[in-house]
């Protein structure tokens, strides 16, 4: 597995967080608009359980290099 294009995926059991760090530039609109979600000093530094779907998917449509993206899951 390649470190440089690593995929992950996050849930608070409606919503998916999918997280491609080769696509990340680190502008922090993530943090800046979720910190109870997005903590980037922290292990797992994605925590969806922390806030609603709404929220979460609200901040996702911001990140402005596609590296974050989300789907809802299935019931």
């Amino acid at each position: 597995m390649d470190a440089k294009d690593l995929t992950k995926e996050y849930s608070n059991g409606e919503v998916t967080i999918v997280w491609k760090n080769s696509l990340c530039k680190h502008a922090a609109e993530c943090v800046k608009n979720n910190p109870d979600v997005f903590k980037p000093k922290e292990k797992p530094w994605i925590v969806p359980e922390n806030s609603s779907t709404e929220a979460i998917i609200s901040t996702v449509k911001k990140c402005p290099s596609g590296a974050l993206t989300y789907y809802i899951n299935k019931e």
